[in-house]
């Protein structure tokens, strides 16, 4: 008797390709490059195991080995990051790139992934003292930072049902609309400032525009009122 394909089970995931992303993972959340016995225990398994993978990676370009033995992301990475939601990037390059030596502050954009916030794209001045690297790829929950926040903002009901229930409306995302604006201090990284706006652009997920920078350099407000200008102009440049 044949079993009918609504009452077949799903295809199973393929557990090598799940390891093989989780291990790129691992490596950008890295401060700096990792032995291989060091992505086996993040990964969770035998150092053979972890072993086979990196060297597939390696293969593909998608990271590489030092001198040491060490392993890091390599540069095919950057070329596949650019094919994601590429015209945005394209939109948002030039403004950011205004923003962040105008105000002398990293700037980027963040998108929405499942129930987390992911740089996309990021700027830092050309001439400033000190600045705040905001690396493509960096990721936090969306319930904390200035990011979160204003992309809290844009959600509908249905949005937030999908995001499943630990995801918790912050009660400062119902005041963006009227404030312009979000902020928020040491959330993300300590002594730390962040101010953000949404941005809604068809066809891409949910995302905010921002500055990260050491707190007290500058009033909020004027930083809002000059990332407004930016979110308006790239969604502008999408149309």
């Amino acid at each position: 008797m044949q079993t009918s394909q609504a009452g077949a089970s799903a295809p199973p995931h393929s557990q090598t390709l799940s390891r093989g992303i989780r291990v790129l993972e691992i490596l950008a959340e890295a401060d700096s490059p990792l032995t291989i016995a060091e992505v086996a225990s993040a990964l969770g398994v035998h150092r053979s195991i972890a072993y086979r993978i990196l060297r597939t990676l390696e293969d593909h370009g998608v990271v590489v080995r030092d001198a040491a033995g060490a392993v890091r992301l390599g540069p095919r990475m950057a070329a596949l990051a650019r094919g994601v939601s590429r015209d945005l990037q394209a939109a948002a390059l030039p403004e950011l790139t205004s923003v962040a030596n105008e105000l002398g502050m990293t700037a980027f954009v963040a998108v929405l992934d499942r129930s987390e916030v992911v740089t996309l794209v990021s700027v830092e001045p050309r001439q400033a003292h000190a600045t705040v690297a905001q690396r493509p790829g960096t990721r936090h929950p969306l319930t904390i930072g200035a990011p979160g926040i204003a992309i809290q903002s844009l959600l509908s009901p249905a949005q937030w049902a999908e995001l499943g229930a630990d995801a918790e409306r912050r009660t400062e995302a119902a005041a963006v609309g009227g404030l312009g604006f979000a902020t928020s201090h040491d959330e993300v990284i300590p002594g730390l400032a962040s101010v953000a706006v949404p941005l809604s652009v068809p066809g891409e997920p949910p995302a905010a525009v921002a500055v990260v920078y050491l707190a007290g350099a500058r009033l909020p407000a004027d930083l809002g009122a000059r990332l407004g200008l930016a979110a308006a102009a790239i969604s502008a440049g999408m149309r």
